[in-house]
This record gives C-alpha cells, sequence and structure tokens, in this order.
C-alpha cells in the first residue's frame, strides 16, 4: 500500500512539490539538535497554557498533553479551493437532508435512504420531528474529516456534526508555530485561522430566536471539568467571550432559558452545548442526567432559545447514513458530490456482510455510531484472535457495522525520536452555517498518527496534531 507524500507526490517522482519547497530548504538547513530543542519548547508552551485531552478508562492517562508535531502541514490555495467548495456543497445538503427527516421526509419516500435507517437510529430525536428550527439550520458546526489518496484525489471519511471539537487545537497548534518559527512565516503567506471565534460567535449569533436583544446572550454549555475536552470548552468560552456554564448554573422558567448572576436572573438566547442529546433535558430524555438544564427542551421548542448543534444532529453522524451521501447530495442540492465518499460496504446488506466475512484481513470495519478510534477493526493490523472476535460480532448484529478498505491515508513529513519520517495523517476542516451564509477556515486540524505504519489518527489512540497552512500558489 503506497500512499501518496505531501512533500514528494507519488511514489518515484522527482523532485519537492511546489508548497513545500521553502520547507525543504528549511528541514535541509536545521540540524536534528534543533528540532529537538524547539519540540521541546513546544511541549513546554502547550503544559504551560495546560492544553489537555483525556481519556476514559486510563486513569494514567488522564490530562494528557496532546502530541504536537513541529513540521506543518501545507495545501496550496487552489487545492484548498477545491476543499472549500466540497465542504460547503456538503454541510448544505447535510443541512437540508436534517430539514427533511425531521419535517417532509421526501428523501425517504424516494427511497434515497431507506426508513429504517432513520427510525432506528439512536440520533434520531423523535421529539423534533415537525419542529422548526432557526433559519432551518441543524448543524452550525461541522468537523468534516478528510483524507488524501492522491495528488487532486481528496474526500470525505467521516461527518462530525453533533459536538465536532478540535478548534481548540488548531488555534493553539498555530499560536505554537508563530512563536517558535517566525522565521517560517516570514518565507511563507499563509491564511490566518486565528478569525475563528470572531466567525464562530457572528454563526451563533445570527441563528438567536426571533425577539433576541440586538446582541443575544450567548453561553457554551460544559459538562464540566471531568470531560475529555473540557480544556476547549473553557478555551472557547474565554476566545468568544461567552459565559462557561454547566448545567447547575441555568434555570428555565415559564419556557425560557435563565443564567445565574450575581446581579440575578440573566434571559440566554443562544446554547452553545458541548453536551450530547441524551443529558441534555432530564425531563425529556435521561432521568439521571445531572449535567443537563430541566426544562431546557420545552424551551428549545418554544422557539425561545437556539442550541447548537440542534438536538437530533446526530443521525447525521452514523456510518451507514454516510454511505448515502452522495445519494443525499445529489437529491438535496441536484449536483454530483464534489468530494467522494471512501467506498464503504453496508454490513446490514446480505451481499456486503458476505464479502466482509471473506475478506475481513483487508478491511476497516467501524461500528455506525462509534467514534474517536473505538470500536473498529483494522483489519492488516489486527490479530486472528481480533478477526475472529469481529467476524462474531459481525454476525450476530451485521447492521450495527459497516466496513471500508484500508486506505492509504497520505503521509507528510514530522519530527520523530529517530529524526524526520514521514507519518500518515488526515484533516478535519471547521465549517460555520448561520443565517448570512457558510464559512470555513482556511486550514483546519491536521491529525498525524505518529505510530510508524499506524493509519489511527485519533488522539486517544496515540494520535497527535499539525499546524495546518494554506499558502498561495
Amino acid at each position: 500500500m503506497v500512499a501518496f507524500d505531501e512533500m514528494y507526490g507519488v511514489s518515484g517522482a522527482s523532485g519537492t512539490r511546489a508548497p513545500y519547497e521553502a520547507l525543504q530548504h528549511w528541514l535541509e538547513t536545521t540540524s536534528c539538535e534543533q528540532f529537538a530543542m524547539r519540540h521541546s519548547q513546544a511541549e513546554l508552551f502547550f503544559r504551560r497554557i495546560g492544553i489537555t485531552f483525556s481519556v476514559y478508562g486510563k486513569a494514567e492517562a488522564n490530562e494528557r498533553i496532546i502530541p504536537f508535531d513541529i513540521i506543518p502541514r501545507i495545501l496550496k490555495r487552489s487545492e484548498w479551493s477545491v476543499l472549500e467548495q466540497g465542504l460547503r456543497q456538503r454541510v448544505t445538503a447535510l443541512n437540508m437532508f436534517l430539514a427533511d427527516v425531521y419535517g417532509a421526509g421526501e428523501c425517504i419516500r424516494a427511497g434515497i435512504v431507506p426508513a429504517e435507517l432513520i427510525d432506528g437510529n439512536p440520533g434520531y430525536c423523535p421529539r423534533m420531528a415537525g419542529c422548526a428550527v432557526p433559519h432551518g439550520l441543524y448543524v452550525h458546526i461541522a468537523g468534516i474529516d478528510i483524507v488524501r489518496m492522491g495528488e487532486d484525489d481528496f474526500c470525505v471519511l467521516e461527518d462530525n456534526v453533533r459536538t465536532p471539537s478540535g478548534v481548540s487545537y488548531m488555534l493553539e497548534n498555530r499560536e505554537a508555530m508563530m512563536r517558535l518559527f517566525p522565521e517560517l512565516f516570514a518565507s511563507h503567506r499563509i491564511a490566518p485561522v486565528e478569525v475563528y471565534p470572531e466567525a464562530l460567535l457572528a454563526t451563533l449569533q445570527s441563528v438567536a430566536p426571533a425577539g433576541a436583544s440586538a446582541i443575544p446572550t450567548t453561553v457554551l454549555l460544559t459538562p464540566g471539568q471531568y470531560n475529555s475536552a473540557f480544556y476547549e470548552h473553557s478555551f472557547l468560552a474565554d476566545k468568544l467571550g461567552v459565559e462557561l456554564v454547566e448545567g447547575r448554573d441555568l434555570i428555565v422558567r415559564d419556557d425560557v432559558v435563565y443564567m445565574r448572576t450575581t446581579q440575578g436572573l440573566r434571559q440566554v438566547d443562544v446554547i452553545y452545548r458541548r453536551i450530547d442529546d441524551d443529558y441534555l433535558d432530564p425531563l425529556a430524555f435521561r432521568p439521571d442526567s445531572i449535567l443537563g438544564v430541566p426544562g431546557l427542551m420545552d424551551a428549545y421548542l418554544a422557539g425561545n432559545v437556539t442550541l447548537t448543534n440542534a438536538v437530533g444532529t446526530g443521525v447525521a453522524d452514523d456510518k451507514a447514513i454516510y454511505s448515502y451521501m452522495p445519494d443525499i447530495i445529489r437529491f438535496f442540492t441536484g449536483e454530483d458530490a464534489l468530494l467522494g465518499n471512501v467506498p464503504t460496504w453496508r454490513c446490514r446488506e446480505p451481499d456486503a456482510l458476505a464479502y466482509v466475512l471473506d475478506h475481513l484481513p483487508e478491511l476497516v470495519v467501524k461500528e455506525v455510531n462509534g467514534s474517536g478510534g473505538y470500536g473498529m477493526l483494522v483489519g492488516p493490523a489486527a490479530t486472528r484472535a481480533e478477526i475472529e472476535l469481529f467476524r462474531r460480532k459481525l454476525q450476530h448484529a451485521p447492521d450495527k457495522f459497516i466496513a471500508q478498505p484500508t486506505l492509504a491515508l497520505s503521509t507528510c513529513p514530522t519530527f520523530v525520536s529517530s529524526g524526520i519520517a514521514p507519518r500518515h495523517i488526515d484533516l478535519r476542516p471547521f465549517v460555520l452555517s448561520g443565517a448570512d451564509g457558510i464559512q470555513v477556515v482556511p486550514g483546519g486540524l491536521t491529525r498525524v498518527a505518529l505510530k510508524e505504519g499506524s493509519l489511527i489518527v485519533n488522539s486517544s489512540q496515540g494520535g497527535g496534531t499539525k499546524d495546518t497552512w494554506v499558502i498561495d500558489d
């Protein structure tokens, strides 16, 4: 399996790709000792400002510093333009699909998506059926995972539209690079990412309910300090200039949400929630939840507060639904998908299941509702026992799984203990959808599989991150 190399291109090609020429000169004229010193400085920077994440179920891994690679990933402006167009189209279709799922249901009647994939989907929220959301937008913040297979071959690996994370690392990675490598910035014209907080706040305020004040009161709702992404929650609240609140800080009276303050109750217009649907409101969902706000759903359905992202968006996160996205895009936009999907076998279909069972050692098998690199089988790297375990899982509940070919994710030069070596990467751009349209911050979060040969880039599975540069051609 030969991967496209971001710096050198296809295997056997001579020379360096144009976006990396200045970087290559810098790599060739910088010693390993200097790289090691800068790497240590970067780690110290992240420790001082407290950039951490937690790994559930691993006490010894609690409050880890996310690994950061000091060699950036670079995209040409023309490459980014292709990605941006495809992302705009995809998120537009996702919003139209969700509005239809909770509305007229035309895509189901037309046979585009099987009804049972909606009705039986854990992310589907029956309470949202027939309910209008502000401006018809369900997905205000999306993190779309992109992989590169060749020079002009980008495709979508996953759609993250519930509570996508990682934007704080995108911003802090850029801050670290600007501090540590000013000479590199001097030799490139790099599109800024620091505009993201301002764009996010404008997006949130634009979808405030009718009757909100001229400057809508916006808060960020977090599960609390023990959540794996709490650093990001507090970071974003600070950058946005909004209050970071927990469920106990909010109260609902007469279907209106208020925030407790030292000056009394203050009405809340928009809640950027980082809590999953099930925990948002103990009166509507899980009665044992102490993270949410009693009565929040009634206030939401009454149109007195906007939740971002909307309740019920998880149905579009489902990996089985993902496999229908090219058809969904064509149905709702009348266009072919600008960014393709990875070939996907839906194990709920007998012929697909038979193929997957016959080719398990070659495939990647994922749970349709899985995330974070958990609950998956990477066939070429799996033991015989792991393969047989998944075989039994597939035979027992095939509808819970999809399978994909083992992808040759592109590689990028990465600083590791042995020096500079290629490591596999993906890209998570962040897409904002508000009343004023769609914005895509140029860059996004590049995740890197730091283990040699590994294809799993998730931080919970040993992956790290890189700064992502979009530069003029």
